[in-house]
């Protein structure tokens, strides 16, 4: 079945859909620090005393939707008087979070939550309290690939890491074969592309493969790739370059940047899985919560292989990385003013529609919000 030239259009109207299973948006008002209620962040004139300048950086995965973001969060500013410039560079996750804590921005995108050791080092930068992550932004991570006249086709777990592992090296492979059988698969060698940057879209694509392949994939989940040679991209666009650029290639990054590439349908059970907004929300909506956190560090543990109906697991979910406390308290409104426009019912319906990504639900935008209410400015 070939769905791929209209699959960004159903993932961005999938994300304004009152039914997805992890979505309640309803009609809903979101409560911000200063008392306010109208599901944007902040009330009537709220913006008007924001100015400076904001900056922030990490996952290139959610960098349509931080565009997004950013420019109608500032839209909403300036038409009430104030006069802040949000940035965010999409530098990789590693990097935006190393660029958080040393102090460099002030709020990071990442596809994989702060880990113990980050967290301790975050008082340095926090006023002398901890940071903690917010999931702002759900998405299913594709896995793309570049074969003449071929959109789609099915790909189960072991072959997925057989294929990036190196152990899988043509096209033909009857690994592929045996579930594609009415694709005429080419006798062409597999160029697999990785991140050659340290990226969190690698760390939740190596979780899967470790949880569900793991005699194919044996490197474990990481940040950084292991494996030395074969070619890689800076960034979600870098790679996609590198993948469209080539022939044979494939590689996996944030479904938003698919493009026109082929893409694959996973093996969850005894079905085949395509990626849609939908199916990564039900990734989340099944999974549990991570141990051990902070009450607001919300960190969600995805269930890699759950064999769930519809869903599709190869899922990021994109955390904002906040301090709980910022000395500069024009920093700290700005901030907090920010924040809580990405998880209110508005702001997560404009990443949806611009990037095709899952609104989080009613449920985590609440928790969302107490938590951004809590940080401490001054």
């Amino acid at each position: 079945m070939n769905v791929r030239k209209n699959k960004l259009v159903s993932l961005a109207a999938l994300g304004l859909v009152g039914g997805l299973a992890l979505t309640a948006c309803g009609g809903s008002e979101t409560t911000t620090g200063s008392g306010s209620s109208d599901g944007g962040g902040m009330s009537a004139g709220g913006y008007a005393e924001l100015s400076g300048n904001l900056a922030g950086s990490g996952a290139s995965s959610a960098q349509n939707a931080q565009t997004a973001w950013t420019e109608s969060f500032m839209g909403l500013v300036q038409a009430e008087g104030g006069d802040l410039t949000v940035t965010y560079d999409p530098t990789g996750s590693g990097t935006g979070r190393e660029q958080f804590l040393s102090g460099q921005v002030k709020f990071a995108g990442t596809d994989a939550a702060l880990d113990e050791e980050e967290l301790a080092a975050s008082a340095e930068q926090c006023n002398d309290t901890q940071a903690f992550d917010l999931p702002i932004y759900i998405s299913p991570i594709a896995v793309v690939f570049n074969l003449e006249g071929i959109d789609s086709l099915n790909l189960t777990p072991e072959v997925i890491g057989g294929i990036f592992a190196g152990d899988i090296t043509t096209w033909n492979d009857e690994a592929i074969a045996e579930h594609n059988p009415d694709v005429d698969l080419p006798d062409l060698d597999i160029v697999p592309v990785h991140r050659s940057d340290d990226s969190g879209t690698t760390e939740n694509f190596t979780e899967y493969l470790s949880e569900t392949a793991p005699d194919a994939w044996t490197h474990g989940p990481i940040e950084t790739w292991p494996i030395d040679g074969g070619q890689s991209g800076d960034g979600t666009s870098g790679l996609i370059s590198t993948v469209e650029g080539g022939n044979g290639t494939i590689g996996y990054a944030d479904a938003s940047q698919a493009g026109n590439l082929g893409t694959a349908s996973i093996q969850v059970g005894e079905e085949f899985v395509e990626y849609s907004a939908e199916a990564a929300a039900k990734a989340v909506d099944v999974s549990p919560r991570e141990e051990g956190r902070e009450e607001n560090d919300i960190v969600v543990e995805l269930d890699r292989t759950t064999t769930e109906e519809g869903v599709y697991p190869i899922v990021l979910i994109s955390y904002l990385a906040l301090c709980g406390s910022y000395a500069d308290s024009a920093e700290g409104e700005a901030v907090k003013a920010y924040a809580s426009y990405i998880v209110s019912e508005e702001g997560q319906n404009t990443a949806a529609e611009a990037a095709g990504s899952a609104p989080i639900s009613e449920e985590l935008r609440t928790e969302a919000q107490a938590a951004i209410d809590g940080i401490t400015v001054g």
